[in-house]
């Protein structure tokens, strides 16, 4: 009769192993945690660890949350510009048609504009609107020329005596003009101590001429430099 052996395994005391582990968390001094036991310098540093990585977890979540408003903020107005080029893109032969009936109107007004050499020829026009209709001018005197974006402006003072109904035809003769003159501040009245039955108008009219290619670049320069200053005195 064999004899059996039976192989004893060792047993683990989970109590006794927890309560050393407790006494390592004892007394404990905070000032020196390099002199700690190795589960308290263990459970630091996954302390440590840990709240490095919640709080930069959070910090990126802040930073996406706060990506996602602006991008929310944005939403309405993106929708609105998309509506607006998508009604563009659809009508986009209809508005090249529009442009293009623009610019020819552009440059029929143009061609009513004249240029530096022709303006002594448009005053004489006016001028000779006035004799043709029996009218003596008192005074045609041409005014500062004011300067504006894309033309020139030319004030003219003018005085003319005659009779009410030359005084009219003169005006639409001058409204009639292939240029453009326009008459502002009209004034009719009978001159002083004249019982001949004459009228006098006071008028001043205004003729406009297109800028050449150097006058637009002097233009747009004036206002860059005055936009600069500008900004440099805000500042």
């Amino acid at each position: 009769m064999m004899a059996t052996a039976k192989s004893s395994s060792p047993r683990i005391d989970i109590g006794a192993s927890l309560q050393r582990a407790a006494a390592q968390f004892r007394d404990l001094n905070p000032k020196e945690p390099g002199q700690w036991p190795v589960l308290p310098k263990i459970a630091a540093c996954l302390a440590v660890t840990g709240a490095a990585v919640g709080l930069g977890w959070l910090l990126v979540l802040s930073d996406a949350n706060q990506s996602l408003e602006a991008a929310r903020a944005k939403e309405p107005k993106l929708k609105t510009e998309y509506r607006d080029k998508l009604a563009q893109a659809v009508n986009l032969n209809e508005l090249k048609k529009q442009k293009e009936q623009v610019q020819e109107y552009v440059t029929q007004l143009e061609k009513q504009l004249p240029g530096k050499a022709e303006m002594d020829a448009l005053l004489s026009d006016i001028n000779q609107a006035g004799i043709g209709r029996g009218l003596q001018f008192e005074l045609f005197r041409p005014g500062q020329v004011v300067i504006k974006d894309y033309y020139a402006e030319l004030p003219i003072a003018v005085k003319v005596s005659g009779r009410y109904h030359d005084i009219g035809s003169f005006v639409a003769d001058v409204a009639n003009l292939s240029r453009i003159v326009t008459l502002h501040n009209l004034n009719i009245a009978p001159p002083p101590k004249d019982a001949s039955g004459a009228l006098m108008m006071e008028a001043t009219a205004r003729t406009y001429r297109y800028l050449d290619a150097a006058e637009v670049a002097e233009v747009k320069r004036a206002a860059a430099e005055a936009a600069k200053a500008k900004k440099k005195g805000k500042k």
